[in-house]
């Protein structure tokens, strides 16, 4: 959620990032928010008037009775009543406008970062490193997908789990279940020096979700739990998001570091039948997040750090890689900037997105009420007031489309799949795939 003290303060500067992203329908929600902000502001000083008032008739009254006057007090006394109808009236506006701007600025998007590209669409995401690793040509043995080695070789049943669960379900079995497992405790062994291990709910509550920025926008992209009031989560973002949630923490202890491997469950509304082979795109997967909560001037080293961490573990596999910087016609709801790294599969043809490294600003953060206090400026003075925190999130490791590229990558002319050497201490002994 954006400031709405920044619609006050600095309007052309918010119009401008907002023209950025490319959709003029978004334009026309900010005149509205600016609108009903005008509105509200002349709502509380009605209010905050009459109550005024109120009171100081409250006092007349009471003088009025002290000096005998009964007459004069029952009038005043009278007015009173008036003025308290007016005020409850002002107070229920005041409170429905509140709401309305509210929902309108919990769809609205985080302002985008001076710095991130412009463009209207992926297509004019810039490369940024790399390609890394991508030979001039791939052997014929490695142009077979996923979906057609992996069932030949005993690792995927794709078949079974759409028996099991339905549509855009997948199930990997022996080493290619082991191979996922693997990917996973190598991005957390890999960030376990400077992050956290946290393992949060897989279900959070409706305020959850919408403290990270998935609701209300999202809601048919998500898994609900009707009954319960409950939504599976689609990353670990979003409990993390929540862990300091109406908390003030102290800059001392800023930035909080955080990592956690989670299923996710992304429902991706209107997705069925669009890249729905093999590992491509499926409604549940395994995912490492890395995830920090700093000061506004944390955060663009950190952004570079979770960058380069993630951008670390790929390159350690030794598959062909890449990281883009995300335009801004193309970020996503919340980020303020962000970079995806993709892996190249030789059997799809294509480049696949396995992480995003995204800084958040004050967006998540406001929603959650997440807020620090200062360090104590020389001489010890405590530092008054609070400020709201930043956010930073990313992929330390997705498994399904990095476990494609592994397989499609490392596919041997024999058939069976080199595994990547660092890897090797998570297999049980065991370095290449073969057929049973």
């Amino acid at each position: 959620m954006i400031d709405v003290r920044l619609l006050r303060s600095d309007p052309a500067a918010v119009r401008a990032a907002t023209v950025r992203r490319g959709d003029p329908a978004l334009l026309e929600q900010l005149d509205r928010a600016a609108a009903l902000d005008d509105e509200l502001r002349e709502l509380t000083a009605r209010r905050d008037a009459t109550r005024a008032r109120i009171n100081e008739l409250s006092k007349e009254v009471g003088q009025l009775r002290r000096d005998g006057d009964a007459a004069a007090a029952e009038a005043k006394q009278a007015e009173s009543r008036v003025l308290g109808d007016d005020e409850r009236r002002l107070g229920q506006e005041h409170d429905e406008v509140s709401e309305t701007l509210r929902q309108l600025l919990l769809g609205f998007p985080n302002l985008i970062h001076p710095d991130a590209p412009d463009g209207g669409s992926d297509a004019d995401n810039v490369v940024v490193h790399g390609p890394v690793n991508l030979p001039a040509q791939f052997a014929a043995h490695q142009l077979v997908p996923h979906w057609e080695s992996g069932p030949a070789l005993g690792i995927l049943d794709n078949e079974r789990a759409i028996k099991i669960s339905g549509a855009m379900f997948a199930m990997t079995r022996g080493l290619g279940a082991t191979l996922g497992r693997a990917l996973c405790q190598l991005a957390l062994d890999r960030n376990a020096d400077a992050y956290e291990e946290v393992r949060p709910p897989s279900l959070v509550s409706t305020f959850t979700l919408t403290a990270s920025g998935q609701l209300p926008k999202f809601a048919d992209d998500a898994f609900a739990i009707e009954r319960d009031d409950l939504w599976c989560i689609p990353t670990a973002e979003v409990p993390l998001t929540s862990m300091y949630r109406d908390e003030i923490l102290a800059e001392a202890d800023l930035p909080k570091r955080l990592m956690a491997y989670t299923p996710c469950y992304r429902r991706e509304a209107g997705a069925a039948g669009r890249d729905t082979r093999g590992l491509l795109r499926s409604h549940e997967f395994d995912k490492v997040e890395i995830y920090s909560v700093a000061t506004p001037e944390q955060s663009p080293a950190l952004l570079t750090e979770m960058l380069a961490r993630a951008e670390g573990t790929i390159a350690a596999l030794g598959i062909p890689w890449r990281t883009t910087e995300i335009c801004a016609g193309d970020l996503g709801q919340a980020h303020h900037r962000s970079f995806d790294i993709e892996v190249y599969a030789p059997g799809v043809g294509a480049w696949l997105e396995v992480a995003s490294i995204s800084w958040v600003s004050d967006y998540q953060a406001r929603r959650a009420n997440i807020r620090f206090r200062r360090n104590p400026v020389e001489g010890g003075k405590a530092v008054k007031g609070t400020e709201i925190a930043h956010t930073l999130n990313g992929s330390a490791l997705a498994v399904p489309r990095v476990w494609a590229a592994i397989v499609e990558n490392g596919r041997q002319a024999d058939g069976s799949i080199a595994i990547p050497e660092v890897l090797h201490p998570y297999m049980r002994g065991h370095t290449v795939i073969e057929a049973p």
